[in-house]
């Protein structure tokens, strides 16, 4: 005769030490998985979390205001070096063409730092420009002769003005060494262009004093043009640096390890 099956023991099952044990490690493979499924995804809630809090570097701190402005360096160069270029063919005066030339040098000087602070930071970089800078460049791509000169010259002012105070906050407050150097470069080129653009004569200072104090985007149409030089206002001294490609386009930002959050 077969032998009688044993009925269930009262107590077995997952309450068991043993199913007690498995539970708590399976809880905790979970525990340690999440955080990482959080930084992973990098498009969506997790980035954004990890965005409102400062990381740790060899570097120092990273804040969400140093990383703000790692990808407006890139920014910037991915449209005013075109910008810059095309200044230097459409140009109608030396002084028009000379500014391009400052774009190009500067934001090429800038965009291989970014990209190297961007590598050892481990911070993902934008490859385009946003919409906004793309209708700056659809605005200068279509402006002819003496308007295009005054569409860049306003145009480029207004968006370096802009760039010019987030640079000061950031060299103001920053504990990372890597973004204070890179803002001490920053700072220099675009007050560079600054100069190098208002000595076009074209710059419009009523329009762009107001445009700031609205923290308004610059004319994209045509508009009822500022008084300017009627002849070439003459050549205008190029910084000194050291020699920079001729390349045009910016090469894409390479991708690297995540820093550290601080632990809380």
């Amino acid at each position: 005769m077969r032998p009688r099956p044993r009925p269930p023991v009262k107590g077995r099952g997952i309450f068991t030490g043993t199913g007690v044990i498995i539970a708590g490690l399976t809880a905790t493979l979970v525990a340690l998985l999440i955080p990482i499924w959080s930084y992973a995804d990098r498009s969506g809630t997790g980035l954004s979390v990890l965005n409102a809090e400062t990381v740790t570097t060899p570097y120092g701190p990273l804040s969400a205001l140093d990383r703000e402005f790692v990808t407006k360096v890139r920014l910037a160069g991915l449209w005013e070096l075109p910008a810059g270029q095309q200044a230097q063919q459409k140009g109608t005066t030396r002084a028009v063409r000379t500014a391009g030339q400052h774009l190009v040098e500067g934001h090429t000087f800038l965009d291989a730092r970014v990209r190297d602070v961007a590598s050892k930071l481990g911070l993902a970089l934008p490859n385009e420009p946003n919409e906004q800078q793309k209708q700056w460049l659809t605005t200068l791509d279509q402006a002819q002769g003496v308007d295009y000169d005054r569409q860049f010259a306003n145009i480029l002012r207004l968006a370096h003005g802009r760039v010019f105070s987030v640079v000061a906050e950031v060299r103001a407050s920053t504990q990372n060494s890597l973004v204070r150097t890179l803002a001490d470069d920053a700072n220099s080129t675009v007050l560079d262009h600054i100069k190098i653009l208002e000595a076009t004569g074209y710059v419009d200072f009523g329009a762009l004093a107001r445009d700031m104090a609205m923290s308004s985007t610059p004319p994209i149409t045509s508009s009822p043009a500022p008084p300017g030089p009627t002849t070439d206002p003459g050549p205008v001294v190029p910084v000194t640096r050291s020699p920079f490609s001729t390349t045009f386009t910016l090469p894409p930002a390479a991708s690297s390890p995540p820093p550290v959050p601080v632990p809380s």
